[in-house]
């Protein structure tokens, strides 16, 4: 399988050197990100919403509703890190998340509002942080130890990587 299909923007490369301009233009993409996964999906029928973005992969509905699963996740982990001292966060098994009826069949317009909130929050507080909070983290029990500007880049591209998925089906599809 070509890893175009499965990472369209690239794959995930965590910054050495951050700086306040990255985060806030980091900040700024998360922010967008909820407009740009309904453009994404704008006009899609029940049929293109259910066509996998890639051979093996997740249908177009299963991405939209992972987005809020996983940014929810990396809300409350921000909360986390900002309140106690590297915390242990609690992973979730994303695969089998997407494999729950819901996400197969639900229509996705709920999924498409709680981005919409679940960002509102996020960014407000990404937004309300000083520089130095960005060094606190969370540790993942798979990744290690997790500062915040590393999330809030991973997160960044988390966006965009799925937005990718769905656009770039819509290219070779026509749609």
């Amino acid at each position: 399988m070509s890893d175009e299909l499965r990472y369209p923007i690239g794959r995930f490369t965590a910054p050495t050197a951050v700086t306040a301009a990255d985060i806030s233009r980091w900040i700024d993409e998360i922010a967008a990100a909820p407009a740009r996964l309904r453009e994404a999906v704008a006009g899609l029928d029940d049929g293109q919403l259910d066509t996998p973005y890639r051979p093996g992969g997740w249908t177009v509905r299963q991405v939209v509703h992972h987005l809020p699963d996983s940014h929810m996740n990396a809300y409350v982990r921000t909360c986390l890190a900002l309140t106690e001292d590297t915390p242990t966060i609690k992973p979730y098994e994303e695969g089998e998340w997407a494999r729950l009826p819901f996400q197969r069949t639900a229509p996705i317009a709920a999924s498409l509002d709680l981005l919409d909130a679940v960002h509102a929050r996020w960014v407000a507080v990404l937004r309300s942080m000083e520089e130095r909070d960005f060094d606190r983290a969370y540790l993942h029990p798979a990744s290690g130890r997790v500062p915040l500007k590393e999330q809030v880049a991973l997160y960044a591209w988390h966006g965009k990587h799925h937005v990718a998925h769905i656009t770039r089906l819509r290219e070779r599809e026509g749609w």
